[in-house]
């Protein structure tokens, strides 16, 4: 299989929503930002079909550059603990 291209078959649908938004909210901000695919990808260093898949909500890219690509363009995102459990940061 490519590098890339690998992913969990066990991914909750919940979390491939939450991809898909986080994917939809990078492209929402670039576009916003008057910018194309081949300028985000430049600046955060990666291949211009990253950005693609990014914005497509593909739950194989590396998260570091969905992470990257939204903090490009001022996008932050707050974890909330699922169900009351108790988020822990050790």
């Amino acid at each position: 299989m490519a590098q890339g291209k690998r992913i969990s078959t066990d991914i909750a649908p919940e979390a491939l929503q939450t991809i898909r938004e986080l994917g939809a909210a990078a492209k929402r901000a670039r576009i916003a930002a008057g910018e194309g695919q081949a300028a985000a990808a430049e600046r955060l260093g990666v291949h211009v079909q990253t950005i693609g898949r990014i914005e497509a909500g593909e739950p194989g890219v590396a998260v570091g550059h969905v992470m990257g690509l939204l903090a490009l363009y001022g996008v932050s995102v707050k974890v909330q603990p699922q169900d009351g459990q108790e988020v822990s940061s050790n």
